[in-house]
């Protein structure tokens, strides 16, 4: 199954964490595809340190719940801790597509349901899967973005 994955940290040493994670889903996916990492500030959180984000993509055989246990064992690996929602993190992991499926089970949202609001995730992903289209609504990455930025939504 093709996958896109949100990568984003903001405590510690960002990069060690974001390379790590890197690392351990080049093992986890096959052909897997990163981008470029941007630099932002934290959205609808308390005062924290900045972000560092990207994405990825790949293709798994593991299912979306095995998948979801292994994105939230690497975290894990950083000493991910969860005081609050949106606490600051020195990994966060969100799956964001598998394939075309969608999922709605308690601790698992697929498509998740807030990426299409979040610019920090959706020009990482325009980066590496412009065409790929959102199940939920039938528009590519690329004009969900365009739709983000356009001067309604500014």
């Amino acid at each position: 199954m093709k996958v896109a994955i949100a990568l984003g940290s903001n405590l510690g040493s960002r990069l060690a964490h974001l390379d790590h994670a890197r690392a351990r889903l080049q093992a986890l996916l096959t052909d897997p595809r990163f981008s470029n990492l941007i630099d932002t500030d934290p959205v609808g959180v308390v005062p924290q340190p900045r972000f560092l984000n990207g994405a990825a993509i790949g293709s798994t055989d593991l299912s979306v719940r095995a998948l979801l246990e292994a994105l939230l064992a690497i975290e894990r690996e950083r000493d991910r801790e969860r005081p609050h929602p949106g606490a600051a993190r020195t990994l966060d992991l969100d799956l964001i597509l598998y394939g075309d499926t969608l999922v709605d089970e308690p601790g698992l949202q697929v498509p998740h349901p807030r990426f299409r609001e979040r610019r920090f995730v959706l020009a990482p992903l325009a980066e590496i899967a412009a065409d790929w289209i959102d199940p939920l609504t039938g528009v590519t990455i690329l004009e969900l973005l365009r739709r983000l930025s356009s001067p309604e939504n500014t």
